[in-house]
């Protein structure tokens, strides 16, 4: 396999650095393209990809389920593989690269419900296409789905994230033809920007499109709230759990970056809007995980009570900030600053915050593991979920840092290097995560977790090396 660098490049690149200072570009291109080919030859299942695998290969895994042939449309997995694997090509023009995104993208074009959008996971060759309505039968002439499950899921950045994917592949150069990516990329966003509601929130899961009436009000913290789970359907409420609109909002400001439809732009600052009235006034000026209809936060999982949550407030002030920097609307900026005052002053010892604190009081909630009772003791937590999540000061400070920063500044500071002193630095940044990924790389080209392939490093190490690559070219233009 013959490098993008070519020994030419390379030798006009030597003389600029020393040999110990960055790693060797030829070495860092065949060790991506090493892993690319292991991935596409040895572990993609109809173009998709699992979680992990068992290191023979025998099993795959997704959240939940295992199978030999099964595919995650969570990260990371299909989504996150395919998108890595697009950078790839986009950083050096090698058509493997290309070739594992295609197929990536083909697994989601089949697997993509009648509702539009995606399950959490799919399994060609198990019992999945009898399961699940998928718009390739409508497309084939099937009109009734009979008891097939039709439910699009936001959940964990599932869907969201499959279709940014879909939605960079096509407007890249490589993607603008194909007729059948195009149309399962508008498809998707016709009926994920129908399933909005009238508030401007998504629920967690939908099958259709949302009612066109509805409340519209401000959220208020509940005099009384049930203690106990009360075992409720909750995946129709207004959710903000794990990041659902966050992501949402992202995959919006790109869509708008990408196509100028002022759709997008509208649907963005109308879950903006959402996030305004979901933030609570007085001295809590936060978020909930989840609201019902009536805006008024409600329990999910036995382990997710009605309570103030940090990691949906923190991810609401990004969201809004986002919203502002793409608009320039001071309204999606004003109630930030007292957001993150909250968190701060209630912040936990150690660097870390309660993932829930009670309405009122501000006193940290927590389940006992073994009843899922409610608590204020954190000597038994299940292990299975965040309840001290550690999001790191710098988070927080970094936000606070840019909002006061002027807008124009922000958002220069997002623009692709400039000039080949800026793109040396982009890969300079990178460096130590490039020697990480060439240590661990194993003699197959995989990174291992416990002895598992994990999809999840190979996201991580793959997009550094990209990242590396691509820097060290810019640096070498004109």
């Amino acid at each position: 396999m013959k490098s993008f660098f070519g020994t030419a490049l390379l030798f006009s690149f030597l003389p600029l650095v020393s040999a110990d200072d960055l790693p060797d570009p030829e070495v860092v291109s065949t060790a991506l393209r090493k892993a690319n080919d292991f991935y596409v030859s040895r572990l993609a299942s109809h173009g998709g990809y699992a979680r992990s695998w068992k290191r023979d290969l025998s099993l795959a895994f997704v959240e939940g389920r295992e199978s030999r042939t099964i595919i995650s449309i969570q990260p990371h997995g299909t989504t996150t593989v395919g998108m890595a694997m697009l950078k790839a090509w986009q950083a050096t023009g090698d058509e493997a690269f290309l070739k594992g995104a295609r197929g990536a993208a083909k697994a989601l074009i089949d697997c993509q419900l009648e509702s539009g959008c995606w399950p959490a996971d799919f399994d060609f060759e198990g019992g999945d296409p009898e399961k699940w309505w998928l718009r390739q039968e409508v497309i084939a002439g099937v009109t009734e789905k009979g008891k097939q499950n039709n439910s699009s899921t936001l959940d964990d950045n599932k869907s969201q994230s499959a279709l940014l994917f879909l939605l960079e592949l096509s407007h890249n150069p490589a993607g603008r033809d194909d007729i059948e990516l195009k149309d399962c990329v508008s498809y998707a966003f016709d009926r994920l920007l129908a399933a909005q509601t009238k508030i401007g929130s998504w629920a967690q899961q939908f099958s259709e499109a949302a009612p066109a009436d509805g409340i519209v009000k401000k959220a208020e913290i509940p005099s009384e709230w049930p203690r106990i789970w009360p075992k409720e359907k909750y995946t129709g409420f207004h959710t903000l759990n794990d990041g659902n609109l966050q992501k949402l909002v992202e995959l919006m400001l790109r869509a708008h970056q990408l196509t100028g439809e002022d759709r997008f732009l509208e649907s963005a600052k109308r879950c903006g809007d959402f996030l305004l009235l979901a933030q609570f006034d007085g001295p809590q000026p936060a978020w909930a995980q989840q609201y019902n209809a009536e805006m008024v936060p409600v329990w999910a999982r036995k382990f997710e009570p009605p309570a103030l949550s940090s990691t949906e407030s923190l991810g609401a002030c990004f969201t809004l900030f986002e919203i502002w920097l793409a608009t320039g609307d001071e309204k999606y900026r004003a109630t930030i600053p007292a957001a993150l005052a909250w968190l701060e002053s209630i912040k936990l010892p150690g660097d870390k915050w309660s993932r829930f604190y009670e309405f009122g009081t501000n006193k940290p909630l927590y389940c006992v593991a073994e009843t899922y009772e409610l608590t204020y003791d954190d000597s038994n937590l299940p292990t299975h979920y965040g309840f001290q999540p550690d999001y790191g000061g710098d988070k927080i400070d970094r936000l606070r840092s840019d909002l006061g920063r002027p807008r124009e500044e922000v958002l220069a500071s997002r623009m692709a290097p400039d000039s080949p002193e800026r793109w040396m630095k982009s890969a300079r940044n990178v460096r130590s995560k490039v020697r990480s990924a060439l240590e661990s790389q194993n003699e197959e080209g995989v990174w291992l977790d416990d002895d598992e392939i994990s999809a999840e490093l190979f996201v991580k190490h793959f997009n550094a090396m990209t990242t590396y690559l691509e820097g060290v070219r810019g640096s070498r233009r004109p």
